[in-house]
């Protein structure tokens, strides 16, 4: 018979405190820092706590290179994103089985993903938003619950790998500041945007482990935060796993916060405030702290229990048969089947902007040309945090392998990426002005933005100075439309807002391409050609400007993404074309009288009145009583991607639940406000500028 999972957890809860109880002190110190050294008398074997797999096992040889996250937030797909987290933490599994049998112990080949990263991208000039999947709660907590459930499996004990929630919390930008800064939210903005994916991870997703931010919140460190770490984390939200500091983040407290006087006294806050593992090398000191009765035994004995328990869940404490996961083979990593996921998830990230009736291309057209240095370049479809895969298909390779034998294409350089040219002459621009269609790649790459060491071409350690693309790449673009009678299409690759307003003036189709990973060039050929749809929405706001926004280092939200902004928006959130015209129509309640205490059953109809299938993102935004005011313009509530087939309609259902409702106060509480509310089924959020690019709507009014 077998054994029941209560049983199962209570057996392996007495073993993790048999084994912490035969270790010495300095034992017990070494596994409480992320390489954790081997204890060859108990059979423990060393172990590294740090591996990454932001989208794909990264940093750790061959593997599937999917979409950077932010991308995959622009699908609003969480079942596709649960596929890449199961294809992950597969891969992972069976590199590490092959890892153990020769004795590779190193960084980065461990199964503790310190992924996803949850953060709200709050402001577009930081550099690190590229990893996060957007600036909306709700969206960001449902890709990244879908995310750790496929990574972690769904054995009711064991885990294929462990997932990681980061970074807790009140963390984006700027990157300079991070060692020093202290947030200080509002308690509304703190539990309205801040909280809620963390929240989510932790009770919908049962996510393993929670990574602790670099940044002070209201004056303590996020990685020493009784708030945080004690009563929000494991008290209200009930987490039974481990938390992880963001590597240096101790010592931070020593020596960026000022909050202690000693790497000691430092340790042994992050220990007391709920902290179990150290990324660094600050708890090396907790002997000394012991020593000084900052803390006791028993306290190391509680921050062991929960990564004592991790490692016996994944079944890699001691040899363990009954894992479930021990015999992955070798052949799943880099596999076809996971490459037709990883093209499937880029062709769904990818947004088009604007069309003027140039896509799809013919692939029997004349001649073509593609120009631009990213469009030849491997690395923009990285991201950051990658792995390397044995197979990569560039934006040109892409194009090339749709074009009829007969077409005339071409390609050249045509300026550098980050630095004006520095020859006067070029032999690209008439060539490209001459093409029946020319493909022009700009944008941005991981050598301009991303984390403060490495973005080696930012002079903001990572982060922006502004969203313009550099001038030498626009005025190429300039060269290339003006006086133009041939269509220009322009593909920016990036992970965040790009000023866009003159390229969307000056180009007759615009693509937002992000990093789409390693079939991103082969997904942007299959799109640009029709032989798949766009369906992408952008998972963040593009604003007109970065000079109407809030200053980079306040975290309020007021004047900030889609939920308080109403004007400054060259592209709302959630907003992307397609190759079809969908109608949305008849919004109503099913409820009689609604109340608040019970599910809202919503329900609209989509007509696609094209003659080509086409997956809708169908969006559904509440506004609330004291919209605009004291709440939310706008809410994101639910969304789902509906498949249409050509010519046909389809009633479509949301069931909401009633917490959903709720609109967070001033001190930080939930309620269910009286009122007028309203809830609109888009395609993109609502608002002037939605208005104003004829994203369909419709919308029903209630009384609560």
């Amino acid at each position: 018979m077998a054994q029941s999972t209560t049983s199962l957890e209570e057996q392996m809860q007495k073993k993790a405190r048999e084994v912490i109880s035969q270790m010495t002190v300095d034992e017990k110190i070494s596994q409480m820092m992320n390489d954790a050294p081997g204890i060859e008398r108990l059979g423990i074997k060393p172990y590294n706590w740090w591996s990454e797999g932001l989208h794909g096992v990264g940093r750790n040889g061959r593997a599937t290179v999917f979409p950077q996250p932010i991308g995959l937030g622009a699908t609003f797909d969480p079942e596709l994103v649960q596929q890449i987290g199961a294809a992950i933490s597969t891969e992972g599994r069976a590199k590490f089985n092959v890892a153990q049998k020769i004795n590779n112990y190193s960084i980065y080949a461990g199964l503790t993903y310190w992924s996803p990263n949850v953060n709200i991208f709050r402001d577009p000039r930081w550099g690190r938003g590229m990893e996060t999947y957007g600036e909306d709660p709700y969206l960001s907590g449902t890709i990244g619950t879908a995310y750790v459930k496929g990574m972690q499996g769904d054995d009711p004990f064991y885990l294929r790998a462990a997932a990681c929630g980061k970074h807790y919390a009140v963390h984006s930008g700027p990157e300079k500041d991070r060692h020093s800064f202290n947030a200080i939210p509002s308690k509304r903005d703190l539990f309205e945007t801040y909280l809620p994916a963390f929240k989510m991870l932790v009770q919908k997703g049962h996510v393993e482990a929670i990574m602790g931010a670099y940044n002070r919140v209201y004056g303590e460190s996020a990685s020493g935060s009784k708030l945080l770490l004690l009563d929000v984390l494991r008290n209200d939200w009930g987490f039974k796993g481990h938390v992880v500091s963001d590597c240096g983040a101790v010592t931070d407290i020593f020596t960026g916060h000022n909050i202690a006087k000693s790497h000691a006294e430092a340790a042994a806050i992050a220990v007391k405030n709920g902290l179990n593992l150290e990324c660094g090398g600050s708890f090396h000191a907790l002997k000394e702290a012991l020593a000084q009765n900052l803390l006791t035994e028993a306290d190391l004995d509680n921050a062991l229990m929960p990564l004592m328990m991790t490692r016996l869940k994944l079944g890699i404490l001691f040899p363990d048969s009954q894992c479930p996961y021990n015999d992955i083979p070798e052949s799943v990593v880099a596999s076809d089947a996971h490459a037709a996921i990883a093209r499937k998830a880029a062709q769904e990230s990818m947004v088009l902007l604007k069309n003027d009736n140039t896509l799809p291309i013919n692939k029997e057209i004349k001649t073509m040309y593609v120009i631009g240095p990213y469009a030849a370049d491997a690395f923009v479809l990285m991201g950051n945090y990658f792995g390397v895969s044995n197979r990569y298909s560039t934006y040109l390779q892409g194009i090339v392998d749709k074009v009829s034998e007969g077409t005339s294409i071409n390609y050249k350089l045509g300026f550098l990426p980050t630095t004006p040219n520095i020859n006067d002459m070029d032999w690209a621009l008439g060539e490209a002005r001459g093409a029946d269609v020319c493909v022009v790649v700009l944008g941005n790459s991981g050598a301009n933005e991303g984390e403060e060491g490495d973005a080696i071409a930012s002079t903001a350690r990572g982060d922006r100075d502004h969203i313009s693309l550099p001038e030498h790449q626009m005025e190429f673009l300039r060269k290339v439309t003006k006086d133009n009678n041939n269509k220009v299409v322009t593909i920016l690759t990036g992970g965040s807002p790009i000023d866009v307003k003159e390229i969307s003036e000056i180009s007759d189709a615009v693509v937002m391409a992000w990093y789409p990973g390693q079939e991103g060039g082969f997904a942007l050929g299959d799109l640009l050609f029709g032989d798949a749809n766009f369906s992408g929405r952008l998972p963040i706001t593009f604003p007109l400007s970065v000079d109407a926004l809030p200053a980079f280092d306040d975290y309020t939200m007021n004047g900030r993404t889609y939920k308080y902004m109403n004007d400054n928006i060259m592209y709302p959130f959630g907003y992307g074309l397609t190759y079809s015209k969908v109608q949305y129509s008849d919004a109503k309640m099913l409820n009689k009288k609604y109340k608040g205490k019970e599910p809202l059953q919503l329900r609209v109809t989509l007509r696609n009145e094209s003659s080509r299938e086409v997956d809708e993102v169908a969006q559904v935004y509440l506004s609330a009583p004291g919209a605009g005011q004291t709440v939310p313009y706008e809410t994101l509530i639910s969304f789902k991607r509906v498949k249409l087939q050509p010519n046909s309609s389809q009633v479509v259902d949301f069931t909401i639940q009633p917490e959903e409702l709720k609109m967070v106060q001033e001190d930080g509480t939930f309620k269910l406000l009286k009122g007028d509310y309203t809830i609109t089924v888009s395609s993109a959020a609502p608002g002037t500028r939605s208005q104003e690019l004829g994203v369909e709507n419709s919308k029903v009014d209630f009384k609560m």
